[in-house]
């Protein structure tokens, strides 16, 4: 007579774990958004918030593919302020602020390419943020 071998728990994990299903993204028709541009001298970090704070959609020049130097340039920027408005579009958010942050070189660009995107860019505003004097800096070198 064979037996056969009683079945183990891993099969029965590996089923349950199948019926799991993703939280469906429910953000749909946010008409105004905040886009907060980060631009470092690395890199440039384009997020879409809409009023509440929470985040719709966000890139940066090295998650569209960029590495190294190649994603402190003002092109890189671009092309993540486009991939970033294709996204919000979708959305339907048609106005945006834009708040920048920061002294890298793709400030401009990253605003140029929302704007010519077709949403209305509303308002500007710089809100980097500047030391009143804060931390003591090192001693001066003695040469």
């Amino acid at each position: 007579m064979s037996q056969t071998a009683p079945q183990t728990g891993s099969q029965n994990a590996a089923t349950t774990h199948v019926s799991e299903k993703k939280k469906a993204k429910v953000r749909k028709n946010v008409g105004k958004a905040i886009a907060h541009v980060k631009a470092s001298f690395n890199n440039t970090i384009i997020t879409i918030v809409d009023a509440a704070g929470q985040v719709l959609a966000w890139d940066s020049a090295g998650t569209i593919g960029y590495k190294g130097s190649r994603k402190s340039t003002p092109f890189a920027a671009q092309r993540a302020a486009e991939k970033v408005a294709d996204k919000i579009k979708k959305m339907g958010v048609h106005e945006l602020e834009v708040l920048v942050r920061g002294p890298g070189s793709g400030r401009e660009s990253a605003i140029r390419a929302l704007s010519n995107s077709g949403i209305e860019v509303k308002s500007i505003e710089d809100i980097t943020p500047l030391p009143h004097n804060g931390c003591r800096s090192r001693k001066r070198r003695r040469v």
